[in-house]
């Protein structure tokens, strides 16, 4: 991003389908690299299996796509959900049968990966949906697969882009992924530089990861009693609750049946759980 600036002032409008396809329409993408982030290259690079499956979600004008392309890979899914820029992408890449273009929402999307490459979509995404993205990465990946990329360690004053940091990260992806790597990013850009965290994050397909819908929560300081009471759990290793108090993530050895989550909070009658869909 120059300067790593979307909107020209906070953002106050609701980041759905309208909003990125009028930035793709007004060319107002002053995130946009213009190329593959040196990182994710240096990553990609180290890939052998170029029959992996690959997702990149939120992929904008997906340079690191056309990366993979042009060292062989044969199995590249790229998602957006605007569709200017999808319609763009289906006609650069139209004599290419290695790579799958769709538009969707990234949450209503089906499959199964091996790599999910992070690319300034974590940050497009409002914080009160970190917790469904975890879970619904996931969800994606196969049993071994790898989160691989970038996200922020810095904030901004003007969003999108979110900010966030090492100490918030590891709180929200514990459990449920192995990090194998998190650290600050050895060759981001020059405007880049020291505000990047690499990451490769593997599925620990030895856990269980729920989202549930919470009503009742008005504080942080009842949020952190709630979370307090849910790790009292037998299995339970760990629960992260979005900055809204909306959701909750659940990690467990195994699977706790709902019964059970919502007779912990039974104490305070407003406080109501059920699983998202």
């Amino acid at each position: 991003m120059s300067e790593e600036k979307c909107c020209i002032v906070s953002c106050d409008l609701p980041l759905d389908q309208t909003y990125w396809d009028n930035q793709y329409q007004a060319k107002k993408t002053g995130w946009d690299l213009g190329d593959v982030s040196p990182p994710i290259k240096s990553y990609i690079d180290t890939i052998e299996n170029k029959e992996a499956k690959i997702l990149i979600p939120g992929c904008g004008n997906t340079y690191e796509a056309e990366y993979l392309l042009e060292q062989g890979f044969t199995n590249v899914t790229v998602i957006d959900i605007a569709p200017t820029l999808v319609e763009h992408l289906k006609q650069k890449f139209a004599e290419n049968k290695n790579i799958t273009i769709v538009l969707v929402d990234f949450f209503e999307h089906q499959g199964t990966y091996d790599f999910i490459i992070e690319q300034t979509f974590f940050c497009a995404l409002p914080p009160t949906m970190r917790q469904r993205y975890v879970w619904k990465m996931h969800q994606l990946l196969s049993d071994h697969g790898k989160l691989v990329g970038l996200l922020f360690n810095r904030e901004f004053e003007v969003s999108p882009p979110f900010g966030g940091n090492l100490k918030e990260y590891e709180q929200l992806f514990r459990n449920a992924f192995v990090f194998n790597s998190i650290s600050i990013a050895k060759n981001s850009i020059p405007a880049r530089q020291n505000t990047e965290l690499f990451i490769e994050f593997q599925k620990n397909s030895l856990t269980h990861i729920n989202l549930y819908n919470f009503e009742g929560i008005t504080c942080s300081g009842c949020m952190n009693t709630v979370i307090g009471k849910f790790l009292e759990i037998d299995g339970v290793l760990n629960v992260s609750i979005n900055t809204n108090f909306t959701e909750i993530i659940i990690v467990s050895k195994t699977e706790i049946e709902l019964k059970t989550l919502q007779e912990t909070v039974v104490y305070d009658e407003k406080y109501k759980i059920v699983k998202a869909g």
